[in-house]
Parts: structure tokens; sequence; C-alpha cells
């Protein structure tokens, strides 16, 4: 029979276009139905790296993507949520979780494919409710993913006819090196392994390809599904770097380990006796490894290797952890986002619990003077290697975890009986200190992005510009320096200096918009620079109006008074010496 090779070609790679949307509608599907939920989970998930292994394969379950777990775990070991050791236990948890596809695979439910699509469909256009919509998607990506493995099935049949193919399998099975090279190289180019390994076991199917044959493809696939990670650490943090080395390693030493015992036939054994007497314990699992379809071999082929691997490997995370640090040398992360005072057995003592939160009000407010002036720095010298956009946004991160933990905190302490009205006082003045300290990081958020906004579209600032923004710059960054010292000392003296400060401030700023507008008429200035010009004279102002509010809680009740007499004086001076 002649092998048309158009139909080989459309049916097999339209079959794999849709089998990977499948599998990445249903994933995206089943992530909107857990929510943000997936992120907390696996922060607190993951204490001691069995937990990580239990967690993350739980996570990969559910959303149907190693890939995606994997990535997600860099990225909270970036944000320093994570530590490397607690990130490789969710690493291994995560192949054993991918191992789900292979399995579902092994159902061969393909001729219900359509009758599935009809229900996501149903679902996903014609009922509305989010929670229904998202279900319907994760229905609608299941039977696609089928249909796709369908009209792989038809495009790949006629392989086994061609010689070409048919001698690279023999030369797979004479030396098992190949097939994990190309099962590698696969994964690589199509960035799944479920995929993939779904190809595999079609053409397994179609018995194009023996059992022998497809697990040296098999190890190779799980080698090849780490490139995701590595190419989502590109740019990140060293620790993030070295979790997504510690993935490739992981799969890697597994197939070193797993290859030779699979060519002295030790593994196919132990998967047998595995297969026959404890998988069928399982409910719903019936028969035996001989009565298994050769796509349910290949899934539990897949199974057991990553499981076994994670049971052999779980012992020595710390040596895992220790060779990637060796691999990947820095500092591990740049900030500890973790609270440092915040001890949660201290709320039974208001008075200790207020010392630990004002410690760590004044921690936070230090991040948050600091991240001001390194905006600043950044706005002036975007090419400075250590005030990359990514250091900026752990800053910015860092300080939104210590809002929310302080928060947290001061308002269990608030309820408790113990408290004086006092100190419910206080309690609640610390709680507007730490909005003040988070918003000022979010003016210092703006001013960044201000500035990246500004190298991507090439806007220059003239030189009066400049100057402007540098004056009164420095002097909100003074004047937050001082109000932070007022806070941490008591300095009713410095208090009133911020005070002061501010309507300096406020009047510069003043001064430069009615500057710019000048400039703006004179046709010094276009509308990009002006745009931008205006919104660093906003924030920046808005951090000195912040920075009074710290110096009024200094000040208490007399704060306020004293504000209101330095902003009338001014005014009179002002109108005196007819500046405005």
């Amino acid at each position: 029979m002649a092998i048309s090779i158009q139909d080989v070609l459309f049916l097999g790679f339209g079959g794999l276009g849709i089998f990977l949307f499948g599998i990445k509608f249903m994933s995206e599907g089943l992530q909107n139905t857990a929510g943000a939920r997936m992120k907390e989970f696996l922060e607190k998930g993951t204490k001691t790296p069995l937990r990580g292994v239990i967690t993350g394969a739980l996570v990969t379950a559910l959303i149907q993507s190693s890939s995606g777990t994997t990535v997600l775990t860099v990225g909270l070991v970036n944000a320093g949520l994570l530590t490397l050791r607690q990130a490789i236990g969710v690493i291994m948890g995560a192949n054993i979780g991918t191992t789900m596809t292979a399995y579902l695979i092994g159902f061969k439910l393909e001729k219900y494919a359509l009758p599935i699509i009809a229900i996501g469909v149903i679902m996903l256009f014609f009922i509305k409710n989010k929670k229904v919509a998202n279900i319907g998607q994760v229905v609608f990506g299941f039977g696609m993913l089928f249909f796709g493995l369908e009209l792989m099935g038809s495009g790949l049949k006629p392989l086994k006819d061609l010689q070409f193919f048919t001698d690279l399998m023999v030369g797979i099975e004479n030396n098992p090196f190949l097939g994990v090279f190309i099962g590698t190289v696969f994964t690589f180019i199509v960035q799944s392994s479920s995929a993939t390994i779904g190809i595999l076991q079609e053409l397994a199917d179609q018995g194009a390809v023996t059992y022998k044959q497809a697990v040296p493809i098999l190890f190779g696939d799980n080698i090849g599904t780490t490139v995701t990670a590595l190419l989502a650490c590109i740019g990140t943090t060293v620790a993030a770097r070295r979790a997504a080395i510690t993935h490739t390693l992981f799969n890697i030493s597994g197939t070193v380990i797993f290859l030779p015992l699979f060519l002295f036939g030790i593994f196919p054994e132990v998967i047998r006796l595995a297969t026959n007497y404890v998988f069928v314990l399982i409910p719903g699992f019936e028969g035996t490894w001989e009565t298994l379809n050769i796509r349910m071999q290949i899934a539990q082929t897949h199974g057991m290797f990553n499981i076994t691997n994670t049971l052999i490997q779980l012992p020595f995370v710390s040596y895992l952890a220790w060779a990637v640090t060796k691999l990947v040398p820095g500092k591990d992360a740049m900030f500890n986002m973790e609270p440092r005072y915040l001890e949660p057995r201290l709320l039974a003592n208001p008075s200790v619990a207020l010392g630990q939160a004002t410690q760590e009000i004044l921690r936070m407010g230090r991040h948050s003077s600091e991240f001001f002036g390194e905006s600043i720095r950044f706005f002036f010298n975007p090419k400075d290697k250590e005030l990359n956009p990514m250091y900026l946004e752990q800053k910015e991160e860092l300080i939104n975890r210590l809002d929310s933990n302080i928060t947290d905190y001061l308002v269990k302490l608030s309820a408790s009986k113990n408290m004086t009205e006092e100190q419910s006082n206080y309690a609640s003045t610390l709680l507007q200190a730490v909005n003040d300290f988070e918003r000022i990081g979010d003016h210092a958020t703006n001013i960044t992005e201000s500035t990246i906004f500004s190298m991507e579209n090439k806007v220059t600032f003239s030189e009066e510009a400049l100057a402007s923004i540098r004056q009164i710059a420095d002097l909100t960054d003074e004047t937050l320096k001082m109000a932070l010292e007022a806070l941490q000392t008591g300095n009713h003296s410095l208090a009133r200096q911020v005070i002061k400060n501010e309507v300096v401030i406020d009047n510069l700023e003043k001064e430069f918009r009615f500057g710019h507008i000048m400039r703006l008429n004179d046709g010094m200035c276009n509308g990009s620079e002006g745009s931008i010009f205006l919104d660093m004279l906003s924030n920046i102002e808005r951090v000195g109006d912040h920075a009074v509010n710290i110096a009024e809680y200094v000040l208490g009740k007399m704060g306020t008074l004293e504000r209101q007499e330095v902003k009338i004086t001014s005014k009179k001076i002002a109108f005196g010496e007819n500046k405005f």
C-alpha cells in the first residue's frame, strides 16, 4: 500500500497541534478553577522535602502541567518565597503528577472525544456562570486532547511500513542512547512531555514502536521537559536558576540509574511486580501487567520511573542542593521575604507584641525608603547593573509581603481582650504607618515603571527638567529618612523638620510644574517627556506627603496643628514675596 506523505504530515502535525491545544486549554481551565490558591498551596505545603513532593504531585495532577508547576516554583524561588530545598521537593512531585496525562491516554477514550467536546462547548458558551465555564474549558480541552490523539494515530499509522522509520526503531533497540537522544530533542522542540509521551503511546498502539524501543525514548522525554524550566529561569535570581537546573539534574540522574536497570531486565520486572501486587489494590484497577494495553504499559512505566526515581533521590535532597550550588555559585536570594519579628506566640502579651510589630514596621520603612532612593537612582542611571528591573520588582514584592504580614499580625493583636485603650490606639497608629510605607513603595514602583517606559520609547529630558527632578527628589529622600529616624527615636525636632520640608517640596512641585508649562510653550519639551515629568513630580511629592504622615504619628495630636501652622506661615511668606 502506497504511503501518502501528505496524510502523514497533515494528520500527524495537525493532530499534534490539536493535542497540544487540548492540553494547554485544559491546563488553563484547571488553573482558573483552582485560582490563586495554587500559589498559596505551594508556599504552605513545602516545609519538608517529602511534603513538597506530595504538594508538587497534587498541584501538577490538578493543573495537568509539570512545566506549569515547575515554572511557578521557579517564580516563587525567584521571589524568595521558597528555599531551594523546598523547591526540589516540589519539582520531584511535579514529575509524579505529570504521569496522570499518560494514564488518561491509556484508557483509549478517542471514540468519546466528539461528545466530550460537545459537552464542553455547551458548558463554555451557553451557561453564564464563571465556575461552570471554567469546568467547561477543562472538559473541552480534555475532548480536544483525545480528538488530536485520534488524528495523530491516523497520520502515524503508515510509519510502521516506512523503511526509514523501521530502521530507526531497530537502531534504538540496538542503541538505547539513540532513543534517549531522540526523546530529549523531540520534547525540547515540542515543549511538552505529555505530548511526546502521548505520541509514543500512539505509535506503540499502532504497532510502529515496541515496548523495548519506547522506554529509552520515554527517558529522553523526561529529560527534554526540563527545558521549559531552564528557559523560565533566564534572567532570574541565583536560587531560581538553581531550582531549574535541579529539575534537569534530577531527570538526567534518573535516566542514568534506570536505563541500565531496564537493559538488564531489572526495571521491567519491578514494574510487572508492582502492577500485579501493588496497583491491583487501587480501586477500579483490574488485571495484570500482561492484560494491560501497550498504551497503559507505557503510562505505568512512566509512573513507576518517576515514583521510584523520587524515592531513591529524596533522601539525597541536601546533596542535590549542594551540587547545584556548586554549579551556580552566588547568593541564594536577594531578600528574605518572611517577617523577622512577628512572633505569633507573643500575641498574648500586647506590650511585647507591639514592640515586635514596631521593629518589623521600622524594617519595612527602611526597605520603603531604600526603594524610593533606588527608584530615583534607576531613573538617572537605568543601566546600573545593581538596579535591574527584576531587583526592583522583588523589592516591591518584599514591601507588599511585609504589609500583609504586619497588618494580619496587628489585626490579630487588636482582637485581644488584654489590650489597654492606649495600646489599642498605638496599634491603630502602627497600622496607618504600615499603609504609608506601602504607599511609598507603590510610588517608587510608579517611578520605576516611568523609567522603563522612557527607556523603551527613547524619551529624552531637557537639562532643566532633569535638574528639577533631582532637586525635589533629593529633598524628598532626605525628608523620608528624617521621618523614619523620627519614628525610630521619637525625636520631635526631626518630625517638625519633616513637616517644614514637606511645605518646601509642595512649593517646588508647583514651581516645576509651572516651569514645565513654560518649556512646553517654548517648544523645549514634547508630550511624552512632559507626561513622564509630571508623573515623576506627582509621585515624588506624594512620597513627601506620606513622610509627613509618619512625622505626625511621632508628634501625636500636636502634629496636625503644627502642619497647619507651618502651611499658613509658608503661604504668608510666599504671598509677601509674591512668588505665587
